[in-house]
């Protein structure tokens, strides 16, 4: 084992949601954290749609207030044209009962405050530095080697505990081979930026809209700065057959919808397009000896529930948990992750097998309300069209599902 230049608690690879909530979260107990972000932030990234399940991790972290104050939009709930013609419909936060509202959010500004509350609670945070490789002790993982950006000197930060979340970039992932691709769900997405669109009113104004095509569906989200974001997803299977680029598929689904059209006939585009594809898998395991994944470095399902923020922040709030209370007892390090991991996937599960029968477009709107039941109220305790809604806020089984949280 090298020679440290620093010796810290933990070590966090990435600054985005999932890494900034773990180390903020940590940091506010008392645990030296260093958290290692490649970018200089703010930083654009795609994912503006927040749902009700990243709340609790919001709300630990104290930043509900802040997100007010920063003029987000909210998001009430959701407006649909899914299944078969049935006009529109949709969910409304206030269904699950736990929370009336979301945000749909300029992820730049919104990361950035993730980040900059680590800070505040007490992590370290150094930008523009670019992890290397894993530093082992035999088989256990003991730190990193990194390089900040205009230096090629490489530096040694050892650590009890190493967390993983560097996103799409998959650093442990590729290092032990753990990416395993759902291959019904590779998908490929291409979006761009209107101003001047239609918007509902009332509580509807901030509500993201999905419209299915035949062959993809279409994302509607409103902005707090008069923009848009507008996005087209279909399977790469479907691309490759239609011999057309994806700036073209989308101006021609785009002029086959219904609501998406008319919400986007006054406007103008005003940002090129970007695209992302193979955006579903998760990986064979979520921790090992000194190390542990959360976020997108983990497992990232279909965009279609906008669960992907959700995942990272109740991610980070049981494995800042988990790892406090291995750093307190390290007798409880091997059941505590084995509980992480397993909660973890009981979640993924869950939204997994949803969103894979949402994706059937044959069905009318009681059939994914049954589904929805039949996957978190068995029993029917609640209305079918509530438990629709708690599905599709990511908070199902919040107090089940994932890990308790332990006493402090």
């Amino acid at each position: 084992m090298s020679t440290a230049d620093e010796d810290f608690d933990v070590v966090v690879i990435g600054g985005g949601p999932g890494g900034s909530a773990t180390a903020g979260l940590l940091a506010k107990q008392g645990h030296t954290v260093l958290v290692l972000e490649r970018e200089k932030f703010p930083r654009y990234h795609v994912g503006e749609s927040l749902i009700t399940g990243a709340l609790p991790t919001l709300d630990d972290l104290g930043l509900r207030k802040r997100m007010d104050d920063m003029g987000f939009t909210k998001k009430y709930g959701g407006t649909l044209l899914w299944g078969k013609n049935q006009g529109t419909w949709g969910f409304r936060f206030t269904e699950s009962a736990l929370y009336e509202y979301s945000y749909q959010v300029r992820r730049a500004d919104f990361d950035a405050l993730l980040l900059g509350r680590a800070r505040e609670l007490g992590a370290t945070v150094i930008e523009e530095a670019t992890v290397k490789e894993p530093v082992f002790d035999g088989d256990r993982v003991v730190g990193v080697t990194y390089t900040e950006r205009g230096s090629k000197d490489v530096r040694t930060v050892t650590a009890r505990y190493v967390v993983d979340a560097s996103g799409q970039n998959h650093l442990f992932g590729r290092q032990f081979d753990l990416v395993r691709w759902h291959e019904d769900l590779r998908n490929i997405a291409t979006w761009t930026y209107f101003q001047g669109c239609r918007h509902y009113g009332g509580t509807k104004a901030g509500d993201i809209v999905s419209e299915n095509r035949p062959s993809g569906w279409f994302w509607f989200i409103p902005l707090a700065d008069g923009t848009t974001s507008v996005g087209y997803v279909t399977p790469l299977e479907q691309l490759k057959s239609s011999g057309k680029d994806m700036e073209q598929l989308f101006h021609e689904e785009l002029a086959k919808t219904e609501e998406v059209r008319w919400l986007t006939e006054p406007a103008r585009r005003v940002s090129g397009f970007r695209s992302i594809r193979d955006w579903s898998y998760t990986s064979e395991r979520f921790y090992g000896p000194g190390w542990a994944l959360v976020g997108d470095a983990a497992a990232f399902v279909d965009p279609l529930l906008s669960t992907g923020v959700t995942l990272a922040l109740r991610g980070a709030r049981a494995l800042a948990d988990v790892i406090h209370g291995s750093l307190a007892d390290a007798e409880e390090e091997a059941p505590l992750f084995e509980s992480y991991e397993a909660s973890y996937r009981v979640f993924l599960s869950s939204v997994l097998e949803f969103v894979r029968f949402f994706y059937d477009r044959t069905k009318h709107k009681e059939d994914y309300w049954d589904k929805a039941q039949q996957t978190i109220d068995p029993q029917r305790l609640r209305p079918r069209e509530m438990d629709f809604a708690t599905m599709l806020s990511g908070l199902t089984g919040i107090n089940d599902i994932f890990y308790q949280r332990r006493a402090a």
